[in-house]
């Protein structure tokens, strides 16, 4: 009888450890990106890059006249920052020329670096899906080129060159937009 409800115990405790076991395996994959995330973070990705580069476009084309007016680019790195603070998604502008008139657009970590490395060598967007604060985020990178003569007006050491600087983004992967309550 003895046997019997060790038996039992070690059958039951054995029981608990598979469903522990299959539930840590189990979320191993938590933080993973859904595809339909993804799809949807690609896609958004698309859309705000189209926005801020046809807007800085048209900024710059309409109200940067000389080099003492405020540079488009500065407008929207407050712009950024905004966005970031209501919760929405990061970017950040990074320098790709290699003589940042503003250190703070420096590349800062791998991906940064990676992503600059990429666009320079010509590829059209960079993209990785990482980990922040334990749940899936999709940063990607996508070239800004030297659209206009005004560009150089503010930034000789630009002049000539196909890619200057990359916008960083960073948007949630865990099915909710990063606004959202």
């Amino acid at each position: 009888m003895l046997n019997r409800q060790l038996d039992w115990r070690y059958g039951v405790l054995g029981l608990v450890v598979a469903i522990g076991a299959a539930a840590a395996v189990a979320g191993e994959g938590e933080g993973a990106a859904d595809p339909q995330d993804l799809k949807r973070a690609r896609r958004e990705v698309k859309l705000l890059d189209d926005m801020y580069k046809t807007a800085i476009v048209l900024i710059t084309q309409h109200y940067v006249n000389e080099s003492s007016d405020m540079p488009a680019g500065e407008a929207f790195k407050a712009l950024f920052a905004g966005m970031h603070e209501k919760g929405w998604h990061t970017v950040r502008l990074l320098d790709a020329s290699g003589e940042p008139i503003n250190d703070e657009n420096t590349p800062r970590d791998d991906f940064e670096r990676a992503a600059v490395a990429a666009l320079l060598a010509g590829k059209p967007n960079y993209e990785q899906v990482s980990q922040k604060d334990g749940k899936p985020v999709l940063r990607a990178a996508t070239p800004i080129p030297v659209v206009m003569e005004k560009c150089v007006m503010c930034h000789e050491n630009y002049r000539g060159k196909k890619v200057i600087g990359a916008l960083g983004y960073t948007l949630p992967l865990d099915g909710a937009k990063a606004g959202s309550p």
